[in-house]
């Protein structure tokens, strides 16, 4: 793509060639890593930078570092670095800016995570206010900075080098280019035992390891005014871990890590349901967390032995006499002490009130680990025993756990924005959802005025049978004056392969139903496509089941050969050896199979074919794909009827993941007739191609079936994509962990593309030997009988 910049970066000389290669080769990099959003607030910044009259260099620097920055945080920080660089340069100067946005891919790398690269950037602003004549040298050893502070580690080392250098410019230079003693000792004050970006490949690994899968984890900086930073948490599938960890009573930093992620990853994959909070106080709650994490650790260590060892480590060191999280409430001791007596079957604990709710729990665990309100029970009962026998503490004491690789435990609550919730039709405004009102006959009949005429309703009523008017006229009222009947809506997951999860019901799929047309322009197309019918009446002979089928010529079989055996006895007889095949094997040649047609029914699929463009006399007379999947459906669908096999035809289109539209041209149970054929016939393209969805579907559809082999045969124009996601890449994964869930469930699905670029993409979703390439879409009637053939012969 060649984009004109004169627009965007008026300040740079037009006919300067270097200038114009470092643009296009940046602008070429960015692509790769942005979005087209992305893309523009990236062309925006040159627009911006430029306006500033601080020289080209910053310009050219903006432009050469800012893709490697988005590919380290993402793009969504590149608005920020820009209203960041506008607010400090009436601070400092264009040289310092210059080295400000140079050194910022570092910082990106280092810090790891967007937000805590927004509070880098709110940092060089309070710098500038307190201490300017610093940013220089800091931005040149800010390598040896982030290599041993975290960002709340930095913070304290710059506001305590601007307090005590405030008036002395000097000193500034000289502590902000780690020069004094002060500034060395300072930063080994405050550096942190083990910093979350050196480990996080390993940790990603560790987990890959155990549950082989991946889990998204993102440092988060939360230890501006303390080293102690914030607890871990789950949000949106992500885990939340601090950027750096002290050594833990002789944990050492990296065993704190390997904790902290395999518990939050236990979370994630042994929770199931939400534990609901309605009516419960924050004590509570805080004692159904600890059942609840002592459940989901039970799971996790009867499945990996060697993680009770790892946790259980954290409940038996003894403090230090520096410990930060210091001696524990008299109520948070009980509460550590049942943790252990649950994880560690060997230890009694002093208190029997301890030792009965451990063994209770424990026995129930043991008979059904997955029960939902397990730990609601065990939490509440746990409550009553403490009120007896303990002070139940502040919020504040409670909330601070002083385990630190335990999570905050948002991740299983049932608030109202939880990620338990289905995310289907019903993130609708409730003014514009439809609802289904399942009513008697009078309720229907005095309604029946004014429901049943809109074409997109605020009600929906449904009669248990169809209801006929007094007059004898043989049709029905919801045929006289009814829409067409939308089916409910079916939710399926769908991937996420940023977080290796998946979305729970993300995508929707209505089955609804086009218009018809002629059926006789499903007939014709055996006569437009007679030398191909021709060949395809071979391909039905050659298909064609046979039934019992008699074999001779076996030493084993189902029946005697009485002639071979004569022939046998003649040469015992004879002295002569005789031959021992003298039975016959019986085999039943059956076609147990089903099959779903389904078609891409696209925008893209209404394009002509041919050479006539747009405007010019004829061009409406050319042939659409949309006209060559319609005949090449008929001559497959003419074929499996006359070989007897059980098939459907089905369609697709999408205007959304809320919206995955699906169309049921012809079912199984349904025969080849003329009102099927009037459905294929009136087939029409519009919206996009969500193909997960509609695959998950098509395959659901097969499961009814009680067939032994079940295929579907997909046609499409184009890869995966929908209006409402811009990640190309994000659809791809999808369908192909949809093809992946198919084939677990007994479906293969092959692929019939007529885009002559699928060959970067196409392999990936569906495997090496389940597509084919149609080069020319005008083959695609003859391409597609003898693709069904290859298969299922």
């Amino acid at each position: 793509m060649s984009v004109n910049f004169s627009e965007y970066i008026t300040c740079l000389d037009e006919g300067d060639h270097e200038h114009s290669e470092a643009l296009e080769s940046s602008y070429h990099e960015a692509q790769r890593v942005m979005s087209p959003r992305g893309l523009q607030n990236y062309l925006e910044g040159m627009r911006a930078f430029c306006t500033l009259g601080r020289g080209q260099d910053l310009v050219l620097t903006y432009v050469q570092e800012m893709p490697g920055v988005a590919k380290e945080v993402g793009e969504d920080i590149i608005p920020d670095i820009v209203e960041a660089m506008m607010k400090l340069a009436s601070h400092t100067s264009g040289s310092v800016i210059t080295l400000i946005v140079a050194s910022l891919p570092l910082a990106a790398s280092r810090l790891g995570d967007a937000d805590v690269m927004r509070g880098f950037l709110k940092l060089l602003h309070q710098m500038t206010g307190k201490a300017p004549r610093g940013l220089r040298p800091m931005m040149e050893n800010l390598d040896e900075l982030l290599s041993k502070l975290t960002l709340g580690g930095l913070r304290r080392w710059v506001m305590w080098g601007a307090q005590a250098h405030q008036r002395d410019l000097d000193g500034q230079l000289a502590y902000f280019g780690l020069q004094t003693e002060s500034a060395r000792s300072i930063l080994q004050s405050e550096r942190r035992g083990t910093l979350f970006i050196d480990n996080q490949r390993k940790l990603n690994f560790y987990l890959r390891a155990l549950w082989a899968r991946a889990f998204f984890m993102r440092p988060t900086a939360g230890d501006f005014e303390s080293r102690q930073g914030i607890r871990p948490y789950i949000e949106r599938f992500q885990i939340h871990v601090p950027d750096a960890f002290d050594p833990f009573r002789g944990i050492d930093g990296m065993e704190v890590y390997r904790a902290t992620a395999a518990h939050a990853a236990a979370h994630m994959v042994y929770t199931r349901e939400p534990i609901s909070a309605e009516q419960l106080s924050q004590a509570q709650m805080r004692m159904i967390e600890l059942f609840e994490d002592a459940r989901i650790e039970y799971l996790a260590y009867s499945e990996f032995p060697g993680l009770r060892k790892l946790w259980l480590q954290f409940f038996t060191s003894e403090p230090g006499e520096n410990d930060d999280y210091g001696k524990p409430h008299e109520t948070m001791d009980l509460m550590m002490r049942t943790t252990r007596a649950i994880m560690d079957r060997d230890y009694r604990d002093e208190s029997d009130a301890i030792n009965q709710a451990a063994d209770d729990f424990v026995t129930k665990l043991e008979e059904d680990p997955y029960n939902p309100r397990l730990s609601w029970m065990a939490g509440i009962d746990f409550y009553n025993k403490i009120v007896e026998i303990a002070k139940i503490p502040s919020v504040r004491i409670l909330s601070e756990w002083p385990i630190p690789y335990r999570d905050d435990n948002r991740y299983f609550w049932d608030f109202s924005e939880n990620m338990f919730e289905s995310q289907g039709v019903d993130y609708l405004p409730t003014s514009q959802q439809t609802v289904r009102r399942y009513v008697s006959l009078m309720e229907f009949v005095n309604d029946l005025d004014s429901e049943m005429t809109h074409d997109n309703p605020d009600e929906i009523l449904v009669l248990a049978t169809e209801l006929f008017p007094y007059e004898d006229m043989g049709v029905s009222y919801n045929e006289m004056e009814g829409v067409e009947p939308v089916s409910d809506p079916y939710h399926y997951n769908e991937w996420d392969y940023h977080v290796q999860l998946a979305r729970p019901e993300w995508a929707t799929v209505i089955e609804r139903k086009q218009g018809v047309g002629d059926p006789e322009i499903m007939d014709e197309i055996l006569t437009k496509h007679k030398p191909i019918a021709s060949r395809i009446r071979h391909l039905i002979d050659a298909l064609q089941p046979q039934g019992i089928v008699r074999r001779r010529g076996y030493e084993e079989g189902e029946e005697l050969d009485l002639n071979a055996a004569v022939r046998a006895m003649i040469d015992i007889r004879r002295g002569v050896m005789p031959d021992p095949r003298i039975n016959i094997r019986i085999t039943r040649h059956i076609r147990d199979l089903s099959i779903v047609l389904l078609l891409d029914l696209s925008e893209s699929t209404n394009e002509k074919i041919g050479d006539i463009a747009e405007g010019e006399e004829g061009y409406e007379d050319q042939e659409s794909i949309l006209d060559l999947t319609r005949e090449s459906a008929g001559l497959l669908s003419w074929a499996i009827d006359s070989i007897g096999d059980n098939f459907a035809v089905h369609g697709f289109a999408s205007d959304g993941r809320h919206d995955v539209q699906y169309y049921r041209f012809k079912d199984f149970e349904q025969s080849y007739d003329d009102e099927a054929k009037a459905r294929m016939a009136g087939m029409k393209g519009g919206l996009s191609t969500r193909m997960g969805a509609a695959l998950r579907h098509a395959g659901w559809h097969l499961t009814q079936q009680n067939a032994q082999k079940r295929l579907v045969l997909l046609v499409t124009d184009g890869e995966p994509a929908d209006i409402d996601e811009r990640d190309p890449q994000y659809l791809r994964h999808d369908a192909k962990k949809a093809v992946d869930d198919l084939a677990m469930q007994g479906v293969y699905t092959y692929c019939l593309t007529l885009d002559p670029n699928a060959d970067r993409y196409v392999s990936r979703i569906f495997g090496e030997n389940g597509y084919s390439i149609v080069d020319n879409v005008e083959r695609l009637p003859e391409r597609l009988p003898s693709v069904f053939a290859a298969l299922t012969g």
